[in-house]
């Protein structure tokens, strides 16, 4: 376990699934994120370590990020979606725990490049910053701003191309 912004985070284990798909269904307007996140599960990219919660004083899970394999072209990389805080805890650092968590274990298990199509308000805090500065696209239109990128290794620099996310993104 780790603590973050006195948060403590850890990896979801089997029986925080229904924990998990309720903060997306909380989270969200749609069930869209919390069905992604069930698809994931099942699919290769889902890696064992990488589907962090941030819990309450209780244990119990009130946010969630998820980091699954994607490619940028043909170099393995994570993609990081989706990431949620049930609303009653938003702005606590929940979410932001969450995320630093899931990027520690990334670069713990030797990952190296990161993704995320996000807030472009959001993001940067964690090193994200614009993935078409690095020559890193998708194949659908997304704001420029909202592509984002990280390396986990300064001494691995972003490779260059199109990210290609797993199945269940549908992209």
């Amino acid at each position: 376990m780790r603590t973050h912004s006195n948060w403590i985070t850890r990896a979801e284990t089997r029986a925080d699934g229904p924990a998990v798909r309720a903060i997306h269904l909380a989270a969200f307007e749609t069930p869209l994120e919390a069905d992604l996140v069930d698809a994931l599960r099942a699919d290769s990219s889902w890696i064992d370590g990488l589907s962090i919660v941030s819990v309450g004083s209780d244990g119990r899970p009130v946010g969630h990020a998820l980091l699954t394999r994607c490619h940028i072209a043909d170099t393995p990389a994570l993609c990081l979606a989706p990431v949620a805080v049930l609303p009653e805890y938003q702005k606590t650092g929940a979410g932001s725990a969450a995320v630093r968590a899931a990027l520690q274990a990334a670069e713990d298990m030797g990952e190296r490049y990161v993704t995320v199509l996000g807030h472009p308000a959001y993001y940067p805090r964690f090193g994200f910053a614009r993935a078409s500065a690095h020559g890193i696209g998708l194949s659908i239109e997304v704001p420029d701003e909202a592509m984002m990128a990280l390396a986990l290794d300064e001494a691995h620099p972003l490779p260059s191309g199109t990210v290609r996310y797993a199945a269940p993104f549908g992209i």
